[in-house]
């Protein structure tokens, strides 16, 4: 991985443990504005060179969002559901303790139940159940609660009423539920929905509490009885007005990215479009609402968590940050005819270099 620039990464950190088996990595990206929040992803096919971009994400997600904390992330290269993960998730606690300037999380493969081991080997970790005095991000949906607020500001910038606006939620995990459920609750109406089963879809709109609990209870969308099924990839192609990929990064890309006929694009997972698709998207009319903007509900309760915040404080900062920044890079987007990645890295990045001058830590980088 060769991919260092004048923010960072700060510091990368390769993990391997024979007596488990654990294979893992930490990025450090940037801490100029206080010590970095990142999940930690589970995944076979995680990668160093996935890690430090989602690590970027995170430092400019922060950034963006006002918040006192740099950019983080770390991968397990492992399956989530294997018999060995409580030894392999330990392992990783103890050989990345040492890194303090990382405060670990939930990710896309870990849960605030493996939060719990961390903590229990190191003492430090967000995301914790609220049984043990967390802020459990994603049993509370954080991070759809957030992309619901986003769509309802995007939404006006298009002249899309939200109300009735039809919506495709492409990965139906624990960020996809939670925003299906609270664009439901603004009025939306929740067209198809998939995960690695496939699609299912139903014109005049799905029944998501019911979705919810067969997803829940039986593991995958297409046990449901509801709607007709699809392909997984057969998403991108319905008729809808929003689009929200919430899986695995580069799921929109040249390849595909001709399919879309969503106005909307809400990206509920972290680079989730490609740079190239989300440029010729914009140039086809799509409004495309980058990663650290639309999703940065979880990592906004997380930051509240550190605080030691209640649920309440985390929802209104939520609701408040995220209306308040989605609103001001769409307008920056149009009034300066960028494309909105583009608006609000400009903008996240002013706030990291200041502080970075500020600190006298550009010398991490040299």
């Amino acid at each position: 991985m060769n991919d260092f620039d004048d923010l960072g990464p700060s510091k990368l950190l390769q993990l391997y443990d024979p007596e488990s088996g654990l294979r893992g990595m930490v990025v450090v990206d940037n801490i100029a504005l206080g010590p970095a929040i990142g999940g930690v992803r589970i995944s076979p096919t995680v990668s160093l060179q996935e890690v430090a971009r989602l690590a970027r994400t995170m430092t400019l997600k922060s950034a963006i969002a006002g918040l006192d904390h740099g950019g983080g992330k770390a991968g397990i290269i492992a399956d989530p559901k294997q018999e060995n993960i409580e030894q392999l998730v330990r392992a990783f606690a103890r050989m990345m303790g040492g890194v303090e300037e990382y405060v670990p999380a939930p990710d896309m493969g870990s849960d605030e139940s493996m939060m719990v081991w961390i903590k229990e080997e190191i003492g430090r970790v967000l995301g914790l159940p609220e049984e043990v005095g967390g802020l459990p991000l994603d049993k509370l949906g954080a991070t759809g609660y957030g992309v619901a607020e986003c769509a309802e500001i995007a939404c006006n910038h298009i002249d899309l009423p939200l109300q009735g606006a039809r919506a495709a939620i492409q990965g139906f995990g624990n960020v996809g539920r939670a925003a299906a459920r609270f664009l439901a609750k603004k009025g939306a109406v929740i067209v198809a929905v998939s995960d690695s089963s496939g699609t299912l879809t139903h014109d005049r709109g799905l029944n998501i509490d019911e979705l919810i609990t067969t997803k829940l209870h039986q593991g995958a969308v297409l046990e449901s009885t509801q709607g007709t099924t699809l392909p997984g990839d057969a998403i991108f192609g319905l008729d809808c007005d929003i689009l929200v990929p919430a899986a695995t990064p580069d799921v929109i890309h040249r390849g595909n990215l001709e399919q879309v006929k969503a106005r909307l694009i809400l990206q509920g997972a972290n680079i989730p479009v490609t740079l190239e698709a989300e440029e010729i998207l914009a140039g086809k009319g799509v409004l495309v609402v980058p990663d650290f903007i639309a999703n940065a509900g979880g990592l906004i309760m997380a930051a509240m968590e550190y605080r030691q915040k209640s649920a309440e404080e985390a929802f209104v900062a939520i609701e408040r940050k995220i209306k308040k920044n989605t609103d001001k890079i769409l307008h920056k987007a149009k009034k300066e005819n960028l494309l909105p990645r583009i608006a609000a890295e400009r903008l996240a990045v002013e706030r990291v270099k200041a502080a970075m001058a500020m600190r006298n830590l550009s010398y991490q980088w040299k």
